[in-house]
Order: structure tokens, then sequence, then C-alpha cells
């Protein structure tokens, strides 16, 4: 193997890996076995209908939870394998809700996302104020520093949140539902800002709900059934009306609109 072709498998060697991977919540099982890579500059979306356990294979991606069956590899190895704080530094979990039980600033909330770049005993510098600053400005919310989290409208929070995660610079990040709360203008521009961070060479995986926005966004898609089917593979093989159609029990249709591709209810 020449050179080039070593740098080219060195590129797409996946820097998150599922193999022979099932999960099961009581006697239910969510999804049969299947596997998944995904290489630094991709993005997978998990789609399916409510309750087909999006959150709870996000969830075991991130080592939050165990699989019932195979194995999950970030950058080539177990969870297990990763001291806690190396982990956090490589990859970042989006909530998909985010409670608030005490008072505190926007600023002050961004900066959690730098915890896991300090020391055991560790303060935020300059430095780690000013990665929590440029994250705010990225999803618009730079004059709101110093308001009370307590006083934000459910969309601001879920900004807020998002440049949390952005302030833990990871190299992949996994994300449940990361329009939740958000307007027209700011579900697209939240979707940009993580192309953009896919493009420089991230990799991302989102659960969202809507088929033509993962149609718009995603390289690779994962569609659960709920009933313990599961269709992997690229955007063009999965987004498909039969298995679409059979996965959230509606017909629906393919078109093409003004370039991009649209499913409609029959």
């Amino acid at each position: 193997m020449n050179e080039s072709a070593l740098e080219r498998e060195s590129a797409a060697a996946p820097v998150l890996a599922a193999e022979g991977l099932a999960l099961k919540v009581g006697e239910r099982w969510l999804c049969c076995e299947f596997s998944l890579r995904l290489a630094a500059g991709e993005c997978l979306v998990l789609l399916g209908p409510n309750g087909a356990g999006k959150t709870t294979l996000l969830h075991t991606l991130a080592g939050l939870r165990e699989p019932d069956a195979g194995r999950v590899l970030l950058d080539g190895r177990a969870h297990a394998a990763w001291r806690g704080e190396e982990l956090a530094r490589f990859r970042g979990l989006l909530a998909q809700q985010q409670p608030d039980h005490f008072s505190a600033s926007v600023l002050e909330t961004v900066l959690v996302g730098r915890h896991p770049h300090l020391g055991r005993w560790g303060w935020e510098g300059p430095q780690d104020e000013a990665i929590a600053r440029a994250a705010l400005r990225e999803v618009g919310l730079e004059a709101m520093e110093g308001r009370d989290i307590l006083s934000l409208s459910g969309g601001e929070r879920q900004r807020v949140a998002l440049a949390a995660l952005l302030a833990q610079t990871p190299s992949v990040f996994l994300l449940d539902e990361p329009t939740n709360h958000l307007d027209l203008h700011y579900r697209i521009e939240v979707l940009e800002l993580f192309r953009r961070k896919v493009r420089d060479g991230a990799a991302a995986v989102m659960v969202l709900h809507d088929i033509d926005l993962a149609a718009r966004y995603a390289d690779h898609v994962i569609l659960l059934d709920g009933r313990g089917g599961v269709v992997a593979g690229s955007c063009d093989e999965v987004l498909q009306p039969e298995p679409l159609s059979h996965a959230f029990g509606h017909r629906l249709e393919r078109h093409e609109l003004a370039g991009r591709v649209v499913f409609l209810p029959q």
C-alpha cells in the first residue's frame, strides 16, 4: 500500500463504531444487531417514531449505558479503556432536557463545558472565558452572557446548552434533539453550525424528528421502527418511502423540490 493510500485509510478510520449492537428495555428489544462506522467529517442522524429508542441508542454510543449485545468503540477503544476526563474531552453529549435547579449566569453555565479541560482543583482562566464567549457568539447569545439562565426562554436555554457543548470542544458531538425549542431561523442556524463543525473535521450524531432536515444534513442514517427493527446505511439508502413508511406507520412519498429531497405524507 502506497503512502497516499495509507493516508486515505487513516482519514477514513472511524472515530465512532458499533459492532453487532443490540438494545432492549425490560423485555422489549429496541433494535436487533447492527453495525455502524462514523469517520471524522461525517454526520449520522438517528430517526424513528416516539419511543423507538433513539435517546437510548445515543446514550449507549456516549457510554452512559452498556449495550445488551455487541460493543461500541470510540477512536478504536471501548469506553472502559478511556479515563473519565479524557473521554469527556473526546466526546460531548447534548441532553434532551436542561434542568436548572439554581440561578447562574449564561457565561457561568457555558463555562461548565470547560471542566474536562481543567485540573482537579483548576479554575477557569482567561483562555477558558474566551472560548466560552466565542461559543456564545456562535449561537448568537454574545449579548446575554450576564443573564440569569432561569430568566431565559426555552429556545434561549437550548442555545446556551449548545454553547456549553461547543466550549467543551469535543471531537465527536452527540446531540439529542439539538433543534428542540428552536424557531425556524435558529433551527437552520444550529444545523448549519454543526455542518461547519463536521466539515472542519468533527463528527456528529444527531437525534432528529424532521425527515426533510435529515435528508439535508445527514451522511448516514439509522432508522428505528419502534418494533425492534433497524435500517442503517447511507442517507440515500435509508431515506426511501418504503422503510420510512414502515417505521412511522404512515405512507410517505419522496419528491425533489428546488434541488432538495422532501417527504410528503399521502
